[in-house]
């Protein structure tokens, strides 16, 4: 072989190397990309809320925002997705105040106002377990819903196979993340992704109505990923296709107003 050939084989094969171990080391910055709230920050929605902290495991404390309805049929535990904070996230709540419902809306550590920082899937978990421990104190679980949007939907998948709220609602779900990198990085080895979020693992393992949203025209997760999780569903479970939707701004869309209505004109039973 030679030399100048074997000289960049190895360049290129360091390179790679190099890029790998970047990937694996700086992944939390690649998935998670929040904002930071000072802990004075002050939220102002025009609807009635409450901070609410909630202490994880390690004793680090969770924020969230607690919107309440005047006649309240349930509550909805909303996961937002990978980037921003309750500043940019709470103006959601009003969809699903104008049904009546009550929605809890957490930030993941080192989001907003939670403290810390997300190190591991399983501590991720956990912390979001903490805030679905909470509602648990003040509403019985039947009249819960946990909706999750985005990355979101992934840990809204795992909350509903680890307890039995009265209906899981997915947004622009994924396979897993291991499926996303696939798609998105198919040069990168996926034993280096730590957080799986197989949603594809649980789904099968929860019991209530299960329904995906998914818009044909997402940029960020593929609209197949839902019908890959479409073949998972249960019979009486949904998939609702946004015709021509996008991923970024689809609670405002009118298809998912329409949508979201219809799922919850009934209370949960």
């Amino acid at each position: 072989m030679p030399k100048m050939i074997l000289v960049t084989l190895i360049i290129v094969s360091v390179a790679y190397l190099a890029i790998c171990l970047l990937a694996y080391l700086f992944q939390e910055r690649l998935i998670f990309i929040p904002d930071r709230l000072s802990t004075d920050y002050r939220f102002d929605f025009g609807e009635p809320h409450q901070e609410v902290f909630v202490q994880a495991n390690d004793g680090k404390q969770l924020h969230g925002l607690l919107f309440t309805s005047h006649q309240s049929r349930g509550v909805i535990l909303y996961l937002h997705g990978n980037g921003g904070a309750l500043d940019s996230w709470g103006s959601v709540a009003s969809a699903y105040l104008a049904l009546q419902y009550d929605v809890l809306l957490l930030d993941y550590r080192g989001y907003g106002k939670s403290e810390g920082s997300i190190e591991s899937e399983a501590q991720l978990v956990d912390d979001v377990q903490a805030y679905y421990n909470y509602l648990m104190k003040s509403y019985r679980e039947s009249d819960v819903i946990v909706l999750g949007y985005s990355l979101g939907s992934g840990l809204a998948a795992k909350m509903a196979a680890h307890n039995n709220p009265g209906m899981l609602i997915m947004q622009a779900p994924y396979y897993s993340l291991t499926d996303m990198m696939k798609h998105s990085f198919p040069f990168l080895p996926t034993f280096l992704l730590k957080y799986k979020l197989s949603t594809n693992e649980v789904l099968p393992k929860c019991d209530m109505p299960i329904v995906l949203i998914h818009g044909d025209r997402d940029e960020v997760i593929p609209y197949g990923q839902s019908l890959k999780l479409k073949q998972l569903l249960k019979p009486g479970d949904t998939l609702i296709t946004l015709s021509g939707v996008g991923h970024n701004g689809m609670t405002d869309e009118p298809q998912y107003l329409k949508a979201i209505r219809d799922i919850l004109g009934e209370s949960v039973k």
